[in-house]
């Protein structure tokens, strides 16, 4: 690797003399291939981004979007200076202020609201960075001395991890790597080659050696037109076919009664209620030819027949509507069923998000919180919370909101009520922030954040299982500075003196695994491997309570719930109202990840503009054509967009794709204008994709303003 740098930590970035040289680093966002990254650097100016040919997992490969990383950090609209809003809130106007004055204003109101009740401050986060140090470490520290209220982090994906949890013990599974082995791959609820690259690699190593590749979705994504067929299923109908597929199992006798036997809870219980779904019956409720059903089944449980290893990739889409929890947990049953967990390239995917020990504890000092238990807040119920006065359901009306990592009021559900909540004149609202986002529009007080060329960071994996290291590449860019540096000195102005405060970057990447992951080796090579066993399950040892795969939960039972995976129907299901007949989902824009590069304009460029696909019969029965302006519509709201009729639209579903900047849409909206507030039935999370709507012709036909 040439001239490849290796400065000890106490060194924060590339001196402007220096020759050329490349900085390990670590991709920040919310993908699971958390990639190894190498940022060449030329007289203090970050010239290149690329993939770290050194890390197995990256192999020297980048997406589109993260090999344009340099375009977002030196981005001609970053923040670069603290402002003052000036101007009505929505509006973005703003003045320069010095980073003193804006902390004593804001450490003043804050000191304010919390003399009176400190849950009245709810901070709002999520994976704008998905790295340890600089999304909950020195906030976590902060908030916890506040006193603030919690947040509940449900709006990606904690109803898919629930039902992990509930059955397999937790965010576990195969490793990625031995997909390239399977026979059989099953992508359930992901457009791999737009979210999953990496793993797309290994899927295509399969497929030169002869697996089998099969597609569920309702949208017939780039991957799916890679694979060998294409399940293009109804939103909300997952655990339907899943137990479709159990049922097949059963009455064919696919089965490993040994592994069953030995290694699974409440086999018998699970049996009863896959009999009640024979394929013909989860035809009907998903939409799909009955022999597609019994053909998946017949691939899956050959597999067992022919002792050969069958792999599923679940991913996060097919968790997003109400019974989304219980879709995951079928799923999760079906790899015990067949003793695909024998084979190291047997088994599922979801997340390996829990095989990491992040010692959070360290990171956020729950100590600081000295008893006290704050109320929690849903961040993907955040439209209501903000609306909601004080009552003893709710608790006191929030008066201060502190948003990082996140842009709410564009991705938040029912953003019609988000943005009547952040509008609230008297809610005090702090943004850190790089850029003049739709939530940093309602601001208060935005302070430039600093990216991930600019400061250090540890990172985890939620789609392998490697620990990078993140070294920042040049110095932080004009005022710009990390998040952890944010809150240490808001703390300072807030008369917080305990010395965990003082604990700088290098002391928060030590703490993140402690002595579970060598610290020296991170330093060295910028990533760090799990030391993890080829086949976890192939002899059970389940994280779970009983050791088990426990295809029925006594901790569900417990909570009044069903024990058992069951199909659950969405909150809006299609065919159940005449006034909205249109199911629509919001798959991620290809270029985009969720609001993230947006605006940049190169890859803006490449994707074009907000658009809505739609099937070509439901596009003719509304005489809409491609490029027509349309209205789409519910009960909660409207969102104006260009038609293209597509084959990737099913009959019955339309396809949002998100998830642009409102300020960039037509009439100032995007998708989340129609999703709604519901939760699912396990994790609390949001149900972007149980969805009902209305689409016709837009009266008037303006032109897109950017």
């Amino acid at each position: 690797m040439r001239n490849t740098i290796s400065i000890s930590p106490s060194v924060s970035f590339v001196k402007a003399d220096s020759q050329p040289v490349q900085v390990r680093g670590a991709c920040l966002h919310d993908c699971p291939d958390t990639c190894s990254l190498l940022t060449t650097v030329e007289n203090g100016v970050a010239i290149k981004v690329q993939g770290n040919p050194e890390h197995p997992q990256t192999g020297g490969v980048l997406c589109n979007k993260v090999s344009r990383y340099t375009e977002r950090s030196y981005h001609p609209e970053r923040l670069l200076q603290p402002l003052k809003r000036v101007g009505p809130k929505g509006t973005g106007q703003f003045e320069p202020v010095s980073w003193d004055a804006a902390l004593t204003d804001i450490a003043a109101r804050l000191k304010a609201i919390a003399a009176h009740n400190p849950e009245a401050i709810v901070p709002y986060s999520y994976a704008g960075t998905m790295g340890q140090v600089q999304s909950e470490s020195m906030a976590g520290r902060f908030f916890n001395r506040l006193g603030a209220s919690f947040l509940d982090r449900t709006i990606c994906a904690t109803a898919g991890g629930e039902g992990f949890t509930q059955t397999l013990g937790g965010k576990v599974g195969m490793r990625v790597e031995f997909f390239a082995e399977s026979k059989l791959i099953i992508i359930w609820g992901s457009n791999s080659i737009g979210s999953n690259l990496h793993f797309w690699r290994y899927v295509q190593q399969a497929k030169r050696d002869g697996a089998k590749l099969i597609c569920i979705d309702p949208r017939k994504s780039e991957t799916a037109e890679k694979c060998h067929e294409h399940i293009a299923l109804l939103p909300g109908t997952d655990a339907a076919l899943a137990l479709a597929l159990m049922h097949e199992l059963i009455t064919h006798d696919w089965l490993d009664h040994d592994y069953i036997s030995r290694h699974t809870l409440g086999w018998q219980a699970l049996k009863e209620r896959a009999l009640q779904w024979p394929p013909e019956r989860a035809a009907e409720v998903c939409r799909v030819p009955v022999e597609q059903i019994k053909n998946l089944a017949r691939d899956y449980g050959q597999c067992f027949v022919n002792q050969q290893p069958a792999a599923i990739r679940l991913n996060y889409g097919m968790q997003r509507v109400r019974g989304g929890g219980n879709a995951a947990r079928a799923v999760a049953c079906l790899p015990a069923l067949i003793g695909a967990w024998r084979h190291r390239a047997g088994g599922v995917l979801l997340s390996s998000s829990g095989l990491f020990p992040v010692d959070k504890a360290a990171l956020q000092r729950p100590e600081l919180l000295a008893g006290r238990q704050p109320r929690t807040i849903n961040m993907s119920t955040i439209g209501n919370a903000l609306l909601e006065d004080t009552s003893p359901q709710f608790g006191p009306k929030i008066e201060a909101l502190m948003v990082y990592n996140s842009n709410p009021v564009a991705v938040a559900p029912e953003s019609g009520k988000v943005v009547q909540g952040f509008a609230r004149e008297d809610l005090f609202t702090v943004v850190l922030e790089h850029f003049k986002t739709d939530t940093a529009d309602y601001a208060d007080y935005l302070l430039p954040a600093t990216t991930q060329l600019e400061h250090w960071d540890v990172h985890s994996a939620y789609g392998h299982t490697d620990a990078l290291l993140n070294r920042p590449a040049i110095a932080p860019l004009g005022q710009a500075k990390p998040n952890t540096q944010i809150f240490r000195e808001l703390a300072a102005h807030m008369g917080f003196t305990e010395p965990c405060f003082s604990d700088d970057d290098e002391t928060l990447c030590r703490a993140v695994y402690g002595d579970k992951v060598d610290f020296n080796e991170l330093l060295n090579k910028g990533f760090a491997t799990l030391k993890l066993p080829d086949a976890p399950f192939a002899e059970g040892h389940f994280p779970t309570p009983s050791g088990l795969c426990e295809f029925f939960s006594e901790r569900l039972q417990a909570m009044g719930l069903d024990g058992l995976p069951d199909h659950v129907p969405n909150y809006e299901t299609l065919g159940t109202s005449d006034q909205f007949p249109l199911a629509m989902i919001s798959p991620p824009a290809r270029n985009f990840l969720n609001s993230s590069f947006v605006n940049v304009k190169s890859l803006r460029d490449i994707e074009g503009e907000p658009v809505l696909e739609m099937h070509a019969d439901d596009a003719a029965a509304r005489g809409i054509t491609s490029g027509a302006v349309v209205t789409v519509f519910n009960q909660r709201g409207e969102y104006r967009v260009k038609a293209e009729v597509s084959r990737r639209a099913r009959p019955g579903v339309v396809n949002g794709l998100g998830i642009w900047w409102r300020k960039l849409g037509l009439d100032g909206t995007n998708v989340n204008q129609l999703t709604s507030q519901h939760l699912t039935d396990l994790g609390r999370g949001p149900v972007f994709y149980d969805c009902l709507v209305q689409v016709r012709l837009a009266a008037q036909a303006e032109p897109q303003t950017v």
